[in-house]
């Protein structure tokens, strides 16, 4: 019922999808290079938080503001991922609602989000307390140490994910 509405509503969308070359190809293009620059700039981040943890303070003050620098455009990357996410998907609601990859992928995206959250807590947290409460601070680390290494993990199984939908979908 619920699928068939949602057919419904994406129908006039299904038709100038279906109809062109140039609006799957332009929809595609935006949804790869969100998640290329995404999880591009949010890997670059990843890497270079595992490395700081392990050098100076001077290194993790330095990282710690290249990861508040970082946040917002792997946020607006994602927002651009949804949106074309969602034109992709809304081209074929029937199929896209009954893979279990485009589920799966969903659910990946979720996990991305709130890592990222999580993630911005910490940083956040590391900025205003480093100073302050230096046991705290190192547990802080350890806990962007995790966050970082999920992020690596969630944005490898996010793309493995998206490329057997885009084959088995």
């Amino acid at each position: 019922m619920i699928i068939e509405q949602m057919a419904h509503v994406f129908a006039p969308w299904h038709k100038l999808y279906g109809d062109s070359k140039i609006i799957p190809a332009l929809t595609e293009a935006a949804h790869i290079l969100s998640l290329l620059f995404g999880g591009g700039l949010a890997i670059a981040a990843d890497r270079a938080t595992l490395r700081a943890r392990l050098r100076g303070e001077a290194s993790r003050a330095s990282q710690l503001s290249e990861l508040h620098d970082v946040h917002r455009p792997v946020l607006f990357a994602l927002c651009g991922s949804f949106i074309s996410g969602v034109a992709l998907a809304g081209a074929d609601v029937e199929v896209f609602a009954a893979s279990p990859a485009f589920w799966v992928k969903m659910g990946l995206v979720t996990l991305l989000l709130l890592n990222g959250a999580l993630l911005a807590r910490t940083e956040t947290l590391l900025r205003t307390l480093a100073a302050q409460s230096p046991n705290r601070a190192e547990r802080l680390w350890n806990r962007l140490r995790l966050s970082a290494i999920l992020s690596l993990m969630l944005w490898s199984a996010t793309l493995i994910a998206g490329t057997v939908l885009v084959n088995v979908a």
